[in-house]
């Protein structure tokens, strides 16, 4: 079915049907027959340019971003944050995601971040733990964007691509 518009401007709608087996094509008008209603773009019909662009915006943002390689902040046992966040690193595979390792004893605190792969990072993550005290250490993972270990506490911040996918969203829906 395709939505066209005739002379006169009034829409009229295009079908290519089988009626017995047999292909045929004929037109209906809007005004011509009752309870026919055209399909434009945003109700199923063909997509706009701006559509067409998003959705292979969106594509192009799911394919490339696992092909990226994950930049983060590496140190050994900074005393701080702020010195701990000097020196990046580009990780290379299997190492895909950053992270972070706070120790902690008494008053001493040392900071070390690194790449890890998957697997190291949720398994030193899963043992860690701070006792009554506040002695022992933390350990936070990350991959959502570049130097996403910035920070010793875990981080919550948007990702540029869903970023992209939620005003795509929005403006079809603002349509």
């Amino acid at each position: 079915m395709m939505v066209d518009t005739d002379v006169g401007g009034a829409p009229v709608i295009k079908c290519f049907c089988r009626n017995n087996n047999k292909k045929h094509t004929h037109t209906h008008t809007q005004q011509g027959t009752p309870g026919l209603t055209a399909v434009g773009a945003g109700s199923g019909g063909e997509q706009t340019p701006a559509e067409k662009m998003l959705l292979r915006l969106a594509i192009l943002c799911l394919l490339v971003s696992p092909v990226l390689s994950l930049e983060c902040f590496v140190c050994s046992s900074s005393p701080t944050n702020e010195a701990c966040n000097q020196n990046t690193q580009v990780c290379q595979a299997p190492l895909d995601m950053c992270m972070t390792i706070v120790d902690i004893l008494g008053s001493t605190t040392a900071i070390v971040k690194q790449c890890a792969s998957q697997a190291t990072c949720t398994g030193a993550a899963a043992s860690a733990s701070l006792d009554a005290n506040g002695n022992g250490n933390t350990v936070n993972c990350c991959n959502s964007f570049n130097q996403c270990n910035f920070s010793g506490a875990e981080s919550i911040h948007i990702h540029t691509m869903l970023l992209l996918v939620a005003v795509g969203v929005l403006l079809l829906l603002a349509r």
